[in-house]
């Protein structure tokens, strides 16, 4: 039995001799945590977002709105479209009806809305409760139209957030929330579902002309 024991022991510090020092990786704590962002944060916005099954429209004038809205609707087939922000509604005004009448809001398959921020580095948009729309034009409608302009732009997440912080002080809405393209879950059988707790298109909208 000891011959055996002594067998293994010697085999062990056979291995352990052969596999040499064990050297320490230290990480470069120098090194940037960000791959670096295109010079122009709207395409790679664009680039982003597309990545993940959303879509991004860069257009020169806010006047382009209207009629880019009224084509997206003939594309999907869809034409309730719900927004409650007067900013918006005064943008929208044209070839297009908008609804803002609750008792029409179970009815709408589109909702216009506005947003915090727009992160480039994730193809993000940044939503939060202190918004005009409020919570529930994010995730009801079958279609998400986002309108946002160039200023709303930022690179990384952090700084988005540093500057809601900025925004809002000691006032922090009470929801903020990051919407990273159309919804979807491949919970059940590995099946991706789209649209499940949210809307299948997210469509956003930015304007070079402040709005």
């Amino acid at each position: 039995m000891d011959s055996a024991r002594n067998n293994i022991l010697a085999r062990l510090k056979a291995a352990q001799d052969n596999r040499g020092e064990v050297g320490e990786n230290i990480p470069d704590f120098t090194s940037p945590i960000y791959h670096p962002l295109n010079e122009s944060l709207s395409l790679e916005f664009k680039t982003n977002l597309e990545m993940i099954g959303g879509q991004a429209h860069l257009i020169k004038s806010k006047s382009e709105i209207c009629d880019l809205i009224k084509q997206i609707c003939e594309e999907k087939n869809q034409n309730k479209i719900f927004c409650t922000d007067p900013k918006l509604q005064e943008l929208l005004t044209g070839n297009i009806r908008i609804d803002s009448d609750e008792n029409s809001f179970s009815e709408l398959n589109i909702a216009v809305t506005s947003c915090e921020l727009l992160v480039a580095h994730l193809g993000s948009v940044l939503v939060s409760s202190a918004q005009i729309s409020g919570r529930r034009l994010n995730v009801f409608p079958e279609t998400h139209i986002i309108i946002a302009e160039q200023s709303q732009l930022t690179d990384y997440l952090d700084r988005a957030l540093e500057k809601l912080q900025n925004k809002y002080k000691n006032e922090l809405p009470s929801l903020i929330s990051n919407i990273t393209g159309p919804s979807r879950t491949a919970d059940i059988e590995k099946t991706l579902v789209m649209g499940m707790h949210g809307p299948k298109s997210l469509i956003v909208i930015i304007s070079e002309e402040p709005l």
